[in-house]
C-alpha cells in the first residue's frame, strides 16, 4: 500500500486546510495510508545548526524519505507560501551529509500533489509559486491541483463546506493523484 504524507501549511488546528486535506484523505480511504507532518517543532533553515542537523530535521527527513508522496494542503500568504512551508522545503533541499552535493536529497524525485483553501483567487498565486520552488528543488509536482476559494460562512464559522463542484474537483485530484504515484 502507498504512504502519502499530507503537508498543512497552515498550523492551525481548525485550519481550512487541515480541513481540505481531511476531505481528501475521506476520498483516499483504504487505497493509500496517510499520515500527517508535524512539523511544528523543526527549526529556521540555519546553516550554524545545520550538521549535525536538529532531531526535527532528522524526523522530518525520514517521514519524507518513508512517503511515496507528498501532498501539500496550504494557505496563501500574501500571494505566496507561509514562511513555515518554505523552511520545511528548504531543509529538504539541503545535502544530507556535509559537503556531499552529489547525493540526491529526500525531496528529490519525490511526487507530491499541492491543493489550497484561502480567497476569492483559491490560492492560485501560492500554488503556482510552490510549484517554481518544488520543480526547482528537483520534486515531481503533479500538474492537477484543486484551489478552493472559501464562502462566506466559512469566514465567519471557521468550517469549510465544499460545494458539489469542489467535490468532484478534490476528488478528480485524488484519483489522478492515485495514479501518479
Amino acid at each position: 500500500m502507498k504512504k502519502i504524507l499530507f503537508i498543512v501549511g497552515s498550523l492551525r488546528e481548525g485550519s481550512f486546510n487541515r480541513q481540505l486535506a481531511r476531505e481528501a484523505e475521506q476520498m483516499i480511504g483504504a487505497r493509500a495510508e496517510v499520515i500527517y507532518l508535524n512539523f511544528k517543532d523543526v527549526p529556521l533553515m540555519n546553516q550554524d545548526i545545520e550538521f549535525p542537523e536538529p532531531e526535527a530535521v532528522i524526523r522530518l527527513r525520514a517521514s519524507v524519505k518513508e512517503a511515496d508522496a507528498l501532498w501539500v494542503f496550504t494557505p496563501e500568504y500574501n500571494f505566496s507560501y507561509p514562511g513555515h512551508v518554505k523552511n520545511l522545503f528548504d531543509w529538504l533541499s539541503r545535502p544530507v551529509a556535509a559537503g556531499n552535493y552529489e547525493t540526491p536529497t529526500v525531496i528529490n524525485g519525490k511526487k507530491v500533489a499541492l491543493s489550497g483553501a484561502g480567497g476569492k483567487m483559491a490560492t492560485a498565486k501560492c500554488r503556482e509559486k510552490l510549484t517554481e520552488l518544488l520543480t526547482f528543488i528537483k520534486a515531481d509536482v503533479m500538474e492537477l491541483q484543486t484551489g478552493i476559494a472559501l464562502n462566506v460562512e466559512a469566514w465567519t464559522e471557521g468550517r469549510m463546506i465544499l460545494s458539489d463542484e469542489q467535490k468532484t474537483m478534490l476528488k478528480d485530484q485524488v484519483e489522478a493523484f492515485l495514479k501518479f504515484i
